[in-house]
């Protein structure tokens, strides 16, 4: 079935889903299926549970007029998500990059939303399902889509273009993120640029943050770009006043004082800026959006803990993240620090000499206690007693147990996959 037969479907629906769990009545299913279940065995309970419609592509589940069979669901979707996209022919503003995308996305959506109605990615929805779901969650109240995109693997960004057809566009930075996918730092600044070819390839607008050097060099002899940083000669110039405990800075004479900490979110900051002012939002609603944004599940949130005063930035991390964070706590004037880094994944086999790596610039720096948790950080050398490392995370909550932590000053940093958020459980 051809995207413009389906979308007399989609449009009768109350919305699209995958997950049988949140269907909501008259819903549109897509039975998708993955590497350890079947989509298309859950259809009939999605009908069970309101919807009204179910794509399927196995012809044995398409029992009456209500499934719909297709040759493959997840393309389905995509093509769908994209004729959907063009129909409404609103601008769209995408954005990748190794670290900081669901922040700098947030940050643009509260900015952005000051003068226009906006649809952005939910939480970090943000690869080959997730972005399609976004642009179906567009509707015709929306004057600005805003498109999160990530990938560990080449080509990726270049299938989420096709998909989104982006109007606008732009990459947080350029770092040291899913090795084990991208080989090597070349291969991270390739991927992620597939966003700037796409554009280019359609005279499409980038934003680039002329601090960058990396965002410079790859938007070389390209016209439509939108330049914003501290130089005077960008679209948008920005000051920095201070970043520690929190990121202030001037925009257009004015102060700005964010909740967010470190010379990294500055950059997320002043991208949201940029977009902001890109799309003539008034300077004070982008002040008042700014101020007001408030950082959530463990991305550099400032937590309090009895006697102890908490960074969690525990989301998930890479070489570049991490030792971002370790620059930014190393500026705070603070006593009793102590840091607990855990593992960082994806890395394939530089994962010995990353890790190493952070080992080494915490013994060259005086930061406070460490604390290492994960097989690759327990296989480091470690030659001084105030790094201590844990096998396992049940090793480390057995030792604080034992010790307890107070009056104290902390940064929590590691990939998602260590769950590092339980150390609030242990303080």
């Amino acid at each position: 079935m051809k995207a413009e037969q389906l979308y007399h479907y989609y449009k009768s629906s109350t919305g699209v889903c995958t997950d049988t769990r949140k269907i909501e009545k008259d819903g549109l299913f897509f039975a998708l299926k993955g590497d350890n279940f079947n989509g298309n065995k859950f259809a009939r309970q999605a009908l069970v549970s309101g919807a009204k419609y179910c794509v399927v592509d196995d012809k044995s589940y398409a029992i009456d007029e209500r499934y719909i069979l297709v040759e493959n669901v997840l393309e389905t979707l995509q093509n769908l998500a994209t004729f959907h996209r063009n129909q409404l022919g609103i601008p769209i503003i995408a954005l990748t990059g190794s670290n900081g995308k669901t922040t700098t996305k947030e940050l643009i959506n509260a900015v952005v939303s000051k003068k226009y109605r906006t649809t952005a990615t939910l939480g970090n929805l943000n690869n080959h399902i997730g972005v399609p779901l976004t642009l179906l969650r567009m509707n015709e109240t929306t004057e600005i889509g805003i498109v999160e995109m990530g990938a560990n693997h080449p080509k990726e960004i270049a299938l989420l273009c096709e998909i989104t057809h982006p109007d606008y566009g732009l990459i947080t930075n350029f770092g040291k993120a899913h090795l084990e996918g991208f080989g090597s730092m070349e291969g991270v600044i390739k991927a992620k640029s597939e966003l700037y070819d796409y554009l280019k390839k359609h005279q499409k607008t980038i934003f680039v943050n002329e601090n960058d050097p990396l965002q410079v060099k790859q938007t070389l002899n390209y016209d439509q770009v939108y330049k914003f940083g501290l130089n005077s000669s960008t679209d948008t110039r920005l000051e920095i006043i201070n970043t520690q405990p929190y990121v202030t800075l001037n925009y257009n004479g004015s102060e700005i004082k964010s909740q967010l900490t470190g010379n990294y979110n500055f950059n997320n900051i002043a991208v949201a800026i940029a977009v902001g002012s890109y799309f003539k939002v008034a300077p004070e609603d982008i002040l008042n959006a700014i101020e007001a944004y408030t950082p959530t599940n463990s991305r550099s949130q400032i937590l309090k803990k009895d006697s102890n005063t908490i960074i969690m930035d525990a989301y998930n991390a890479n070489p570049t993240s991490m030792m971002a964070a370790l620059e930014n706590f190393k500026q705070l004037h603070q006593e009793n620090k102590i840091i607990f880094l855990g593992d960082m994944f994806e890395l394939g086999n530089t994962a010995e000499t990353e890790h190493q790596s952070i080992v080494d610039y915490l013994e060259e720096n005086a930061l406070g206690e460490i604390y290492l948790i994960g097989e690759n950080f327990y296989k480091t050398n470690v030659k001084q007693t105030h790094i201590k490392k844990f096998q396992t995370f049940d090793r480390l909550k057995a030792y604080v147990q034992e010790h307890p932590i107070k009056d104290s000053f902390l940064l929590i940093k590691g990939s998602r996959g260590m769950a590092l958020e339980r150390i609030l459980e242990l303080l």
